[in-house]
């Protein structure tokens, strides 16, 4: 007997999807067998998933993976043994059946690729990509993040980084755009709590089970989190957050999100691993600067200083990032050089005037006058007439 068949005739299945078809609850409950088998961010399991299916993939583990079934999955042979042996102890019909069961007192929900609902950005994570989401809240939500920020930092936030956290999500939110971080401390709950203030659409993305209460101070926001938005997680209800599931959430914040926004970090910060997440995904990044004698913003300064992130030092810096213009964006900064300003100042708009007169009314050289005038022509102040030049 599967596990399939343990969960369904134990009635855990059954009672996590009352009314879906025996198909249905079938592939539902395989979803949620890998959940429980592989931690997050294993590259075998996705591409086996991916390769058979989720039910074929799991009767495969279930029998004993073959040499032919991991060459089929585009797998090296010797990534079998290690993937076996690390799934084995957790090949055990009462994991699945406590964890539907978890989740059915939770009121989770497990959403799926198949799902309409399913957020497709994670597919740019490949094999990496989660084989289910547990969710607590809203499960729509998380089709609504193609137009998203992550907005992430440190726990050990300054009232700073707390400050420019909360104004950067609360202005976001009145504009629409979406805000995805991780729900800890400092300033993942400054961003959450602004956008909640604003009425807007946030979602946290958790390292442990969707029904575990983590950090335990944040049980208010988490439980405001899941009535106006969705808290999710792709590792089994009732899983402890452990380093390493914390490391692998933040790939999922860096997905879902269509740029990420680093607020405070220090020198060897957990969220610079977001980072380097969204970087490998091709996200814009960008990072706010903060006081050089601040530990706490050593790291964003060294995305700004090594890694090409955008300085951001406001919303309309966040607008830019994910390909959008703010209405209240500042002014170009700079305009026209000095030496643009003077051979400008030499010209008439009825007159045109030679190279040599343009030279002798603004005191430059004919080389440098000549320069100045291409650069106006290009920027349409000036235009080339037969006899000379004109203001444009």
């Amino acid at each position: 007997m599967t596990l399939v068949d343990v969960a369904d005739v134990g009635g855990a299945a059954r009672r996590m999807w009352p009314l879906a078809s025996d198909a249905e609850r079938r592939a539902l409950t395989a979803r949620a067998a890998w959940t429980v088998l592989a931690e997050p961010g294993d590259g075998v399991a996705g591409a086996l998933v991916a390769a058979f299916g989720a039910q074929d993939a799991l009767r495969m583990v279930e029998e004993g993976l073959r040499p032919d079934d991991v060459r089929a999955a585009g797998l090296p042979g010797r990534s079998l043994a290690p993937a076996q042996a690390r799934w084995r102890p957790r090949l055990d019909g009462r994991l699945l059946g406590k964890a539907l069961g978890d989740a059915t007192r939770a009121g989770l929900s497990l959403l799926t690729p198949d799902d309409p609902a399913w957020p497709s950005q994670l597919d740019d994570l490949g094999a990496h990509a989660p084989t289910a989401l547990w969710v607590r809240g809203d499960g729509s939500a998380l089709a609504r993040l193609a137009r998203s920020v992550a907005i992430v930092g440190a726990r050990a936030a300054t009232p700073y980084g707390e400050h420019v956290a909360a104004e950067l999500a609360a202005e976001l939110a009145d504009r629409g755009v979406a805000v995805v971080s991780g729900a800890a401390y400092g300033i993942d709950g400054a961003a959450h709590r602004a956008v909640l203030g604003s009425g807007g659409l946030t979602v946290a993305m958790v390292a442990g089970g969707a029904n575990v209460v983590y950090p335990a101070g944040h049980a208010r926001l988490l439980a405001e989190l899941s009535r106006s938005g969705a808290v999710a997680s792709e590792t089994a209800p009732g899983a402890t957050p452990t380093k390493w599931r914390f490391l692998q959430r933040n790939r999922l914040i860096a997905a879902l999100s269509a740029a990420t926004v680093v607020v405070e970090a220090g020198a060897r910060s957990g969220t610079l691993n977001t980072a380097g997440h969204a970087a490998a995904l091709g996200r814009p990044l960008g990072a706010v600067p903060g006081p050089v004698t601040s530990a706490t913003s050593a790291g964003c300064h060294r995305l700004l200083r090594e890694y090409d992130a955008q300085c951001v030092t406001g919303t309309a810096d966040v607008l830019e990032l994910i390909g959008e213009a703010s209405a209240d964006a500042p002014a170009p900064v700079g305009g026209p050089s000095a030496e643009e300003t003077r051979a400008r100042d030499a010209l008439s708009s009825r007159t045109p005037r030679t190279l040599d007169e343009i030279s002798r009314r603004s005191g430059m050289a004919a080389g440098d006058v000549q320069a100045a005038l291409g650069l106006l022509e290009l920027s349409g102040s000036v235009r080339r007439v037969a006899d000379g030049w004109l203001l444009g």
